[in-house]
Parts: C-alpha cells; structure tokens; sequence
C-alpha cells in the first residue's frame, strides 16, 4: 500500500516524459537496485531533502540528454539507468553527498 506521498510522486508522474515503466498499472522493476533507487528517491523528497517537482524535472533533462546522445540507436535505454543518474544530479544539488564521494563508492 502506497502512503499519501508515495501515490502523489507518482501520480504526479502519469504520462509525462519521466513517467516510469509500468505493467498493468503496476510499477515494473527488472532488479533490485532499480526499486532501491526509486524508493531512495522518494525517502528523501519525502523528507525533505529535495522537492519531488524538482527531482522530476532533473529526471526529464536526464532524459532528455540521453535521447539528443543517442537521436538513432536507442537500444541501450534503461528507464531507472537515467533515474538513478537524476537521482545522483539530485543528492549532489542539495548537498547530501558530493560527487567525489558517488565516484569513490562506485569505484570500491
């Protein structure tokens, strides 16, 4: 069951250009790390870290970045590689981890 905040984020989402992938109506995730990054991202818009609106909008010019990289070959997409990297552009903007500190974890 969704809480008040949870069924807003995504909602919120519906049938815009970041609107996550879904199956029957359900949120659809192809491996574990792809529903930690959705659930970080809402634990911490929730909490007020960062607003939703504006992870949002960082997700659709990820999003956007990726498409204008990749005009022809889009065979490599993944919906959650392009949230999770919104999601690093996110914590770094508001100061919750630095992007050396992303590097550094990544490489270990």
């Amino acid at each position: 069951m969704l809480t008040q905040f949870e069924h807003f984020a995504i909602t919120e989402m519906m049938g815009k250009t970041d609107n996550p992938p879904r199956a029957n109506g359900s949120l659809c995730f192809g491996s574990e790390w792809e529903r930690s990054s959705f659930g970080m991202a809402l634990a911490l818009a929730k909490n007020g870290f960062f607003e939703w609106d504006d992870f949002r909008d960082e997700l659709i010019w990820t999003i956007k970045d990726w498409e204008d990289a990749h005009p022809v070959d889009r065979s490599t997409w993944n919906y959650y590689d392009q949230f999770l990297a919104a999601l690093e552009k996110a914590v770094v903007k508001a100061g919750i981890i630095d992007l050396e500190e992303i590097r550094a974890a990544l490489a270990a």
